[in-house]
């Protein structure tokens, strides 16, 4: 008898609707004889493999807070770096090449070390995005945002704490972003020891990195971080990818400086040649209309929505740069940076103080936060940012934010504040990336 196959009229998740071989059940049950092991059996169709396929990557996404770093790949890395330092460069291809193969073969630890800005980040990020692709169950933490999961956890809301610390703890692939960024609590020193005491106990795959030298970290800690049978260690002695000529100073809040050349209103394209649709090119032209008024009498707040590529953040830092030649101090921060220097203020050498950079922030004459809602959202991540736009929102103090995400997806808190038309206008750019960013 030939192998046919036969739909099983049976209620069951959904297949393609269009599979010629299944019509959209899901299931098959295979015409073969009846002395046949498999005779009678159901059989999940090739188009629903490949949907469940599809859900479980999504699923592996969902709960391993490495969304937010999902443009952070292998290919999206610039092994050359932004000087001419023949070092510096080896350093990172050194790097580079190290992290590709270790996701080839996900053995012990991987630890990478240097200074804030160099890279360490965006390939422990490429480790995770590509291990994730490979199947395994994966989470992606900056340090002090796993402490914050854990005294959540306290409240009881989502899950008990000993089930988030067992997660945290015994999850296939564990990645910990910046080891020692943390506030240096006696609480929070032996959570992370107990952490990652086990994964070393019990070898499995961590990749961590730090700011500090090894020597600066618990003694506990680094002890373990020193095995070399189980760890590798990579130093990148590259210089900040953001401003790669101010090695010896911290890294400024405000990166309007890497934009004044590129962001202003005379080259932004209204790309009246591409002949768009009208109610496209409409939402462009109100765009661009929008903010030169509000660069002509900043009031309020000025929101821009819109995927990526479609001249949000040109037109934000247009804004920021005629301001600043007005003579005002704009403070112009993509939202994750943001987050990383407030974080960086915990190390116990950090020269600044939390509450001056968090003051700095939500007090600035005229503040814009580019890319809001593509920060890890963590307890605390949105805890400061609502504390920074809601006190912006009282004082009415001139604020611009961008963001590709929809305003549905927001956290509810900040949507409300910008839902209220007295104080915030908001447009949508609703055209398609532009073919050559500028």
């Amino acid at each position: 008898m030939a192998n046919s196959s036969k739909v099983e009229n049976k209620p069951t998740l959904p297949g393609d609707p269009n599979c010629p071989i299944c019509h959209g059940i899901g299931f098959v049950r295979r015409d073969l004889p009846i002395n046949d092991p498999d005779f009678g059996k159901m059989e999940i169709c090739t188009c629903r493999k490949e949907q469940m396929e599809k859900l479980k990557t999504e699923h592996l996404y969902d709960i391993s807070n490495v969304e937010s770093f999902h443009s952070m790949t292998f290919e999206s890395f610039n092994i050359y770096g932004r000087t001419n330092q023949k070092d510096a460069n080896k350093s990172l291809e050194v790097a580079f090449h190290s992290a590709k193969n270790f996701v080839s073969q996900p053995n012990g630890w991987l630890v990478l070390t240097g200074k804030f800005g160099c890279g360490k980040t965006h390939l422990a990020a490429a480790i995770a995005n590509e291990v994730i692709q490979n199947g395994t169950r994966t989470l992606f933490l900056t340090v002090p945002d796993l402490l914050d999961w854990l005294r959540y956890a306290f409240s009881g809301e989502d899950a008990s704490f000993e089930k988030r610390f067992s997660e945290i703890r015994d999850v296939p692939f564990l990645v910990l972003d910046d080891l020692g960024t943390q506030n240096s609590t006696p609480w929070a020193e032996e959570k992370l020891f107990q952490i990652i005491n086990h994964r070393y106990v019990n070898h499995l795959p961590t990749v961590i990195t730090t700011n500090l030298d090894i020597a600066e970290i618990d003694e506990r800690i680094s002890s373990r971080i020193n095995d070399r049978d189980l760890v590798m260690k990579v130093s990148i002695i590259a210089s900040d990818y953001r401003d790669p000529f101010s090695e010896h100073k911290d890294s400024p809040i405000s990166t309007l400086a890497y934009l004044s050349d590129h962001r202003t209103f005379n080259n932004f394209s209204a790309r009246k040649k591409e002949k768009l649709p009208a109610n496209e090119q409409k939402s462009l032209d109100q765009a661009f209309l929008a903010a030169q008024r509000f660069a002509e009498n900043p009031n309020g707040w000025l929101v821009f929505l819109g995927a990526y590529g479609t001249g949000k953040t040109h037109l934000a830092a247009a804004i920021a740069n005629y301001r600043q030649a007005a003579g005002d101090d704009p403070i112009f921060t993509v939202v994750p940076d943001l987050l990383d220097h407030l974080r960086a203020t915990f190390n116990p050498s950090s020269p600044v103080s939390y509450d001056s950079v968090f003051n700095q922030v939500r007090n600035a004459k005229l503040l814009i936060l580019d890319d809001l809602g593509t920060q890890n959202t963590t307890p605390w991540a949105r805890e400061k940012l609502f504390q920074i736009l809601n006190f912006r929102y009282e004082t009415k103090a001139p604020t611009i934010i961008t963001s590709s995400i929809k305003l549905e997806d927001m956290d509810a808190r900040i949507r409300s504040r910008m839902l209220d038309a007295r104080v915030c206008a908001i447009h949508s750019l609703e055209v398609p990336p532009f073919e050559n960013l500028q």
